[in-house]
């Protein structure tokens, strides 16, 4: 399905370099920002008290988020838990307070506010379980990464794979480098939009990909570079109609999500736009500069002995 067909090749690749010197100085700002500012982790790398609270109507998450944050918490997270009468309530840790006081406090104000407030349950998140969530992010990107390479290294070509994890790893350090900036809260849903966009992005480079085998096998006159452009060209309404319909689906969360969503649908919006520049200006010119030809991709048939069509069968040396 296409909205639009662009008869004449775009040339990417003549401005590859431009684009790469760009985004290699986007990808070090965000080095910079997450190794001196950090990242603003939420409750459940930090630890915190998580606290339920029951209402005998559907609750105001507007109101209880309002009522907490006026005792001092900048960083609360409230979000309905099972039904619209339960809300879950996500506090930081504070010093020198325990976490029953917390919960004790949290709760006269809810009260104070809504007489049917009922305290339902109270638990501490340790700092530990924050470091077991930590480990467990990163061995879930380094088995993504690994299953990347793998893949595409089977599919296509080594070069293509390795092209590709530099590509989203570029997208997944920018994600980390505008919350690390903007001290954004990067809570568990966040961590689930990274992996997500991992999976996004590579999807887009394997569109692309496809269609630089298949322009080579149909294309023997291009030289590589033309062949890039070629099949990014082709791909260039697919890739309109797929990260639209894809975006306005995330755009939605974002505006009407509530604060549950929100940071979770920016992540995405974030790997989703910076998806599509690394597909086209990363991925594919690093596949380019690795010295990916039609030889990698495009398999010699074997000839056959006394095959009439081979001009070199029964040839004198």
């Amino acid at each position: 399905m296409e909205f639009f067909r662009i008869k004449r090749d775009i040339p990417f690749m003549k401005h590859a370099l431009v684009f790469n010197a760009i985004s290699f100085i986007t990808f070090a700002l965000a080095v910079f920002f997450l190794f001196t500012r950090g990242l603003h982790l939420s409750v459940e790398f930090t630890g915190g008290t998580v606290m339920e609270v029951a209402y005998s109507q559907p609750a105001d998450l507007a109101r209880v988020r309002s009522t907490v944050s006026s005792l001092g918490y900048a960083d609360v997270q409230v979000q309905n838990f099972g039904t619209a009468r339960d809300v879950m309530i996500r506090l930081p840790v504070q010093k020198g307070v325990t976490s029953a006081q917390q919960s004790e406090r949290v709760i006269g104000a809810l009260k104070a506010a809504d007489s049917t407030a009922e305290l339902r349950r109270v638990e501490f998140v340790g700092p530990q379980v924050g470091d077991e969530l930590v480990h467990g992010g990163l061995l879930a990107l380094g088995m993504v990464v690994l299953g990347i390479v793998v893949y595409l290294a089977l599919r296509f070509e080594w070069k293509f794979g390795v092209a590709a994890v530099i590509a989203n790893l570029h997208d997944v350090v920018i994600i980390l480098g505008f919350f690390a900036f903007f001290q954004w809260e990067f809570s568990l849903s966040v961590l689930a939009a990274v992996l997500a966009v991992l999976g996004y992005s590579v999807n887009e480079s394997v569109v692309i990909f496809d269609r630089i085998r298949e322009a080579f096998r149909k294309f023997r006159r291009m030289n590589t570079h033309e062949v890039i452009d070629h099949a990014i060209t082709s791909t260039m309404s697919r890739t309109i109609i797929t990260h639209a319909s894809t975006e306005a689906m995330v755009l939605s969360m974002f505006f009407f999500g509530g604060p549950s969503l929100h940071y979770f649908a920016l992540a995405l919006t974030i790997g989703i736009l910076f998806g599509i520049y690394s597909s086209v200006f990363v991925a594919a010119a690093i596949a380019m500069w690795l010295g990916v030809k039609r030889e990698d991709l495009v398999k010699a048939p074997a000839r056959k002995e006394g095959d009439p069509n081979d001009p070199n069968d029964g040839a004198v040396v």
